[in-house]
């Protein structure tokens, strides 16, 4: 198969939708679609795998905040337009399946708007919002810390009451686009450790990462790529303005942010692109035998099943739910999903020896398997997901 030609199947004709959408949905999908042929026509990017955590453009950003295409669930008040849940979920899946970089707006746009609507302030909502809906305004998630893995209840960084704020001690780490981002919020510990109670006395604080007292030091990957980052605070004063939330109710806040980290289709379609070309290289390559078959197949199911997941999450979150359980299970079972894509397309194709010189599938490929050891660690592990999905069932 070596040297087969590289064609990106279209979305629908892996996963065809089970009911007809409304005509303004297929509309603003058709848009979409023009839209990213002309960009990858004009050569402005070219598809990749993982493009949400590795795919950094701003000016691509900034170009679908023109078209309305960022906060597009924010109210028009706060500068964004005002559309619902199912029409931004259009706009993001294509994105992702046409492997488009949508890095540098991601965390803002996933959860950073709809937590500012829910728990911000008003002044907090108009210093950042609209920013965020035109791709302007970039933002991280300081979560993790050293020594913690997936235990947020651990966390070490404090957050002291001095006049007028509070000074920020600690350390945060893995924090994606850090030294790109504006903002991120931060989970602190602003009162004493209770053994009782570990998710007591936890707070957040959106920290704007060019205040004094900041560094942030690259934590670079073995391929060179930065994405990853260590962020260290010395005695930063954050202003009370930017207190997010309650004082003392950071893991309920949390809670809710991982829902929407968790449940989005970047779980499943991050190597969804590898699996588009792989069906490509398979066309091209003839006939297919039975076994192969199957395992496309039973990749599309689960595609499909994965997907009508997110979107039943998706309206819960919308109507002020907290769906912990249902976004740990399309986290878990999307990242294993993910790593089984990348399996297929190696043993699948054979894209002889030397990759680099095979083009487009050779090339997804190669992304997906550099990015794949992350898929069951970001967001948190399978294991302590595993662990949320039987608390929830009542088996522990």
């Amino acid at each position: 198969m070596a040297g087969a030609s590289t064609t990106l199947t279209r979305l629908p004709e892996l996963v065809p939708e089970p009911v007809e959408l409304p005509g303004h949905l297929a509309e603003l999908r058709t848009q979409v679609r023009s839209f990213l042929d002309a960009e990858r026509a004009a050569g402005a990017w070219t598809p990749r795998a993982d493009v949400w955590l590795s795919g950094w453009d701003e000016a691509f950003s900034k170009r679908l905040g023109e078209r309305g295409w960022l906060g597009m669930t924010i109210p028009t008040e706060y500068g964004g337009h005002g559309r619902s849940p199912l029409e931004r979920y259009v706009v993001t899946e294509e994105l992702l399946a046409a492997g488009a970089p949508v890095a540098a707006h991601w965390v803002a746009d996933r959860q950073i708007g709809p937590s500012l609507l829910r728990h911000g302030t008003e002044e907090q909502r108009r210093a950042f919002l609209p920013g965020i809906a035109r791709g302007e305004v970039y933002f991280g998630i300081g979560m993790s810390e050293p020594d913690s893995g997936s235990d947020l209840a651990s966390v070490r960084t404090r957050a002291e009451r001095v006049d007028g704020g509070w000074e920020l001690t600690g350390t945060k780490v893995w924090t994606s686009g850090a030294h790109h981002a504006h903002a991120f919020f931060a989970l602190v510990r602003t009162a004493p450790k209770d053994d009782a109670n570990r998710h007591a006395g936890l707070s957040q604080l959106l920290v704007e990462l060019d205040r004094p007292g900041i560094e942030i030091r690259p934590i670079p990957l073995l391929t060179g790529a930065h994405h990853f980052n260590e962020v260290r605070f010395d005695r930063v004063f954050i202003p009370d303005e930017r207190v997010f939330g309650e004082i003392g109710n950071g893991w309920a806040q949390v809670t809710g942010e991982l829902a929407f980290e968790r449940s989005g289709p970047e779980r499943f379609l991050s190597t969804y692109p590898l699996l588009s070309a792989l069906v490509g290289e398979l066309r091209a390559a003839g006939p297919v035998d039975p076994g192969t078959r199957r395992r496309i197949g039973s990749l599309v199911a689960r595609l499909w099943t994965l997907r009508s997941m997110s979107l039943a999450i998706a309206g819960a979150l919308e109507s002020g739910e907290a769906p912990e359980l249902a976004a740990a299970l399309v986290k878990d079972l999307g990242t294993r999903y993910e790593n089984e894509i990348v399996d297929a397309a190696r043993l699948l194709v054979d894209i002889g020896p030397d990759p680099a010189a095979e083009g487009g599938f050779a090339r997804l490929l190669a992304d997906a398997v550099l990015h794949a050891p992350g898929f069951t660690l970001r967001g948190g592990t399978n294991e302590v997901l595993r662990g949320i999905v039987a608390r929830g069932m009542g088996l522990r």
